[in-house]
């Protein structure tokens, strides 16, 4: 598919999404710059911001080459109470942002750091999304803590919860870059490897272009990620989905998707692998003997 230079830029992001437009999101930062060695591990601060700022925009100028629609400000943690209300367990922290977002005039975008057990007391996804929208917000959704697929099944709840109250949003959706099924309501941050042993559970490109195509079908339309969530995962989102946008980012623009790239390669059997099918069936191995499949997250 030939690039078409992609949407225009002077429209608002409720315009692009209630016109069925898809917008694609940015990753990871704190995880991607402490992997590259810019960000003190531990307290997970953005001091990056003004120690390395090109560093920083390097890395926002990946996510934007990769496909990235919406550049997010690196601000994780830099409140003067460190990491309180940088994301919302609470589904009551959540609406007195939306109430106050409100004030300003501009559409305001919610999502929450829960999984499909809800919040931190309880309260399901439904009953969130329909709290935060009658509360003003105009896209609902999740982010972080959780992978692909356990993120996709809460977003499909506030779906369902938003369809029973008789009320609608756009949905938006920015998982983690990490596989996260043995997870309980913390997310990865319970599990045993969080933060520095989490590379097994990293998605490859071929489960984001599932979780895109799984979003889309349900009826997100901002899809991007979080920890762990690379611009090659970006790219993978916007291939996926070039069909309905009508064009491929730049860093896809020679290649083409799904292995396409590999009809070049001198080994047959590595010419071969050029296929979807190819991929979209690989069940791929960790390398890792005498491992557990799954952990048991910490109470």
């Amino acid at each position: 598919m030939a690039p078409a230079g992609g949407p225009r830029a002077d429209r608002g992001i409720l315009e692009r999404l209630e016109g069925g437009e898809v917008v694609i999101g940015d990753g990871s930062f704190l995880i991607t710059l402490e992997k590259r060695g810019y960000v003190k591990a531990g307290l997970w601060t953005p001091e990056a911001v003004v120690e390395h700022p090109d560093a920083v925009r390097q890395l926002h100028m990946e996510f934007l080459r990769a496909g990235s629609n919406v550049m997010q400000t690196f601000t994780f943690s830099a409140s003067e109470d460190n990491m309180e209300g940088k994301y919302f367990e609470h589904i009551e922290e959540a609406v007195w942002a939306v109430e106050v977002l409100k004030e300003t005039g501009k559409p305001v975008a919610a999502t929450m750091c829960i999984g499909p057990e809800g919040d931190v007391r309880g309260v399901t996804p439904g009953a969130c999304a329909v709290k935060l929208v009658e509360a003003g917000a105009s896209i609902v959704g999740v982010n972080c803590r959780f992978g692909p697929r356990v993120s996709l099944k809460t977003v499909r709840l506030m779906k369902e919860g938003l369809g029973a109250a008789g009320l609608k949003a756009h949905f938006m959706v920015q998982s983690l870059g990490f596989h996260t099924p043995d997870c309980g309501k913390g997310g990865f941050v319970d599990l045993p490897e969080y933060p520095f042993g989490l590379e097994p559970r990293v998605a490859t490109r071929w489960d984001i272009q599932k979780y895109a195509r799984e979003a889309y079908n349900l009826g997100v339309r901002y899809i991007g990620g979080c920890c762990g969530f690379e611009p090659y995962h970006i790219r993978a989102i916007a291939e996926e989905l070039a069909p309905e946008r009508g064009f491929l980012p730049p860093a896809s623009e020679k290649h083409g998707s799904w292995g396409s790239g590999l009809d070049m390669h001198t080994k047959p059997w590595i010419r071969a692998r050029t296929q979807r099918e190819y991929w979209e069936s690989l069940l791929p191995a960790s390398g890792r003997p005498f491992c557990p499949s799954l952990s048991k997250p910490d109470a």
